[in-house]
């Protein structure tokens, strides 16, 4: 079976304050860069197969995924449809505040100029059926909003499981797709 595996950036002054970093382009905190290359070093000596990684644009997942591709040698491309779901209104506010975690439940909420979860699962879900298609193992590098959607891809979650997933920043999870013919 074909494998993916994804990750989260390193962390940021906005994960260490506990606040909503969505779209807004937060920078890695020292820690962060350090965790992205403990990450690279593990890759690269579990010699995991992976041929590409594709990153989201904002800069705390780009530069992860650059410390990974500088440790492991791996071909980096940045990849639009990674980016972090906007939360609009909600963007620099606690991550545990009553008012989000309600309006998180509802996945057609676009929180006043942001992006419901409904409209991030289909650009994620189009990236990953096109992943799927060609031989290229990947390494995805982006966000905790992309990694519950990820997730979602290759399990069935309920409601609360989706809105409560999350990984930790640096963490990696393997992915199989389906054989092929298992889809037809």
């Amino acid at each position: 079976m074909k494998k993916l595996y994804f990750t989260r950036h390193g962390q940021t002054v906005w994960n260490a304050e506990n606040k909503i970093c969505g779209v807004t382009d937060i920078e890695l905190t020292p820690l962060g860069h350090e965790q992205a290359i403990r990450l690279g070093e593990l890759i690269k000596s579990k010699q995991l197969h992976i041929d590409e990684i594709l990153c989201s644009p904002l800069i705390r997942a780009k530069n992860t995924a650059e410390h990974i591709a500088e440790i492991t040698g791996l071909p980096l491309r940045e990849e639009e449809l990674l980016r972090e779901q906007c939360f609009g209104k909600y963007e620099g506010t606690a991550r545990n505040g009553a008012e989000f975690l309600a309006d998180k439940g509802n996945f057609i909420h676009s929180y006043n100029g942001g992006e419901s979860m409904l409209r991030l699962a289909q650009r994620i879900y189009n990236l990953l059926d096109e992943l799927k298609q060609d031989d290229k193992v990947y390494l995805l590098v982006a966000h905790n909003g992309i990694s519950r959607v990820v997730q979602s891809y290759f399990h069935d979650m309920d409601n609360e499981e989706y809105a409560k997933f999350g990984i930790g920043n640096c963490d990696i999870l393997e992915y199989e797709f389906p054989d092929r013919a298992d889809k037809l």
